[in-house]
């Protein structure tokens, strides 16, 4: 059940955005729609302005960011570290520390893995006119509540990163419209873990579906760490015309302790194709339903599990690149997609 602080994926949609932020919305979205995530909640909204109350009570936060100009990233800089240092030594508000608490013992309850991911969701990311994709943290394997209290601080804390603060002056973001949610969901021990695009980032084509997977998690594949297979698939037909499988000698796996470290992949591994053509055939139609359901093209990020195999969806967000250039001006100059394509693969959330 939802409450004033926490929602449960099933219980909230995209059109809750305000209050669950774009990756929240969208995961419970996915969850209504029958395709499977990870089980989890969203820590709302109200929490991140409970917590700014607070700040704000001691001096500005917003009003500082309003403040800066957009073209001065020394300025931005400094309050930067200013802000996520304030961030870091203030305790959460006793109410919204118990309600994380609580959740994450409900969400363990009867799980195989205790270890949880947990993700920064703003309300201004993962919309179809504009992305924030990269631009806030994500932790993986967090262990226990007290952890999941820090680390929800860290990601309240990364809006006010450099970069993140820099996109919003840029497009003159009104600070009092900025909010924070965090998603907390169970941590898939990932077998193979890639990205997705229902239409291809290269050329644009709608006919197709781009599919890119490596071994381990996702982050080797979306920090560009590793040169991950690649399978170029037709959407309705379900041909594979292409089919490019890398070296993939290194991967992202969980650490004793929590978080993550990269470990070598087992030889025989390295030069195998890290999907069968029946996993290949089960995340397009996966990708195909998804994408009914919103409507319009999109981009998505998946795991299989290890041991039950199974596909799990982590994120799943309007593509902008291709939509951004066919819904632009006649006469304005639209960016080179791919360069756009290798910011999508310079970091994310």
């Amino acid at each position: 059940m939802c409450s004033a602080l926490v929602g449960w994926f099933a219980d909230i949609r995209l059109a809750d955005r305000l209050e669950v932020g774009g990756k929240g919305g969208s995961l419970g979205e996915l969850t209504r729609a029958g395709i499977e995530v990870p089980p989890g909640f969203v820590l709302k909204t109200v929490a991140f302005e409970r917590f700014i109350q607070t700040l704000e009570s001691e001096a500005p936060v917003r009003e500082r960011v309003e403040g800066l100009e957009a073209d001065d990233l020394g300025a931005i800089t400094a309050l930067s570290g200013e802000l996520r240092a304030r961030f870091a030594a203030t305790p959460l508000p006793a109410e919204v520390a118990d309600a994380i608490s609580r959740a994450v013992e409900e969400l363990g309850k009867g799980a195989v893995q205790s270890s949880v991911a947990v993700r920064s969701s703003a309300t201004t990311e993962d919309a179809a006119d504009a992305s924030f994709a990269g631009l806030q943290d994500t932790y993986l394997w967090v262990q226990g509540a007290q952890h999941a209290q820090e680390r929800v601080r860290s990601c309240w804390g990364s809006l006010y990163s450099v970069e993140s603060m820099s996109y919003r002056r840029k497009r003159d973001f009104k600070e009092q419209n900025v909010a924070m949610a965090v998603v907390v969901q169970t941590m898939v021990d990932a077998r193979t873990a890639g990205v997705m695009f229902t239409r291809s980032p290269l050329t644009g084509d709608r006919s197709v579906m781009t599919i890119e997977g490596s071994w381990g998690l996702g982050s080797a594949v979306v920090g560009g760490e590793v040169t991950p297979d690649r399978w170029v698939i037709g959407k309705i037909t379900g041909e594979i015309s292409v089919r490019e499988i890398s070296t993939k000698s290194i991967c992202h796996a969980a650490a004793v302790g929590g978080g993550i470290e990269t470990v070598p992949v087992p030889e025989d591994l390295q030069q195998a194709a890290c999907l069968s053509d029946d996993e290949i055939q089960n995340l397009r139609a996966i990708g195909r339903k998804a994408e009914r359901h919103y409507g319009r093209s999109q981009d998505i990020e998946w795991a299989v599990e290890r041991g039950s195999e199974k596909i799990l969806l982590l994120q799943s967000r309007p593509e902008t690149v291709w939509s951004a250039k066919e819904s632009a001006p006649v006469g304005r100059a639209a960016v080179d997609p791919a360069l756009q394509v290798l910011s999508i693969f310079g970091g994310r959330q």
